[in-house]
């Protein structure tokens, strides 16, 4: 007969990479009390990493040792149990882009969900709540055009018309075209420029 252990780390492992385990998607091994008390005999055995409230992942096994799984890879399996949308941030979304060199030093990353700070191995996530404008095509990169635009601001974002016209082809323009109502007046102008130059 399995333990309640046993049957929570089955079922981290039958998850892909990142995707995380919920305390709550566990309620029918078990009540809360108990399954928070067996997922943190299990964190504190090294199986399974805490990243959040109620939140875990399995550590990957690499030839030296355990890690925590990719940022990305994570970011991903949250949106997908918790039905969030997340984007990466303006910033980010500006260095895929090539409008600015710098990478953010610090993982940030867009939400429909609610504002709070993971930790992933030695790395620090923060998701933003953020309205839902700012993650319109949240996983297309006409999406991340609009992101930077608004990490840019109104004063700068006018300047970057043309380098992010050249980034990106015709499609992902007639996409911009589909969500320009959505945005704030300032932002939908250049937006606009940018889908129909």
């Amino acid at each position: 007969m399995f333990s309640l252990k046993d049957a929570v780390l089955r079922k981290a492992r039958s998850q892909p990479e990142g995707v995380p385990v919920l305390a709550k998607s566990l309620l029918h091994l078990g009540n809360r009390a108990a399954l928070d008390q067996a997922l943190s005999r299990l964190e504190h055995r090294g199986e399974l990493l805490r990243v959040g409230w109620g939140l875990y992942v399995l550590p990957v096994e690499t030839r030296f040792g355990r890690r925590a799984p990719s940022v990305e890879k994570t970011i991903e399996g949250i949106a997908s149990v918790s039905g969030e949308l997340i984007a990466n941030s303006g910033a980010m979304a500006a260095n895929v882009l090539g409008l600015t060199n710098q990478v953010p030093l610090t993982h940030t990353f867009l939400t429909s969900g609610p504002s709070r700070t993971l930790t992933l191995g030695q790395a620090s996530v923060e998701l933003r709540h953020s309205p839902s404008w700012q993650l319109v095509l949240n996983e297309r990169r006409a999406g991340e055009a609009i992101r930077a635009l608004a990490w840019l601001g109104r004063d700068k974002a006018t300047a970057a018309i043309d380098v992010i016209r050249r980034r990106l082809n015709e499609d992902e323009r007639r996409e911009l075209i589909d969500v320009c109502a959505q945005l704030p007046g300032w932002l939908a102008e250049p937006v606009s420029a940018i889908a129909h130059g």
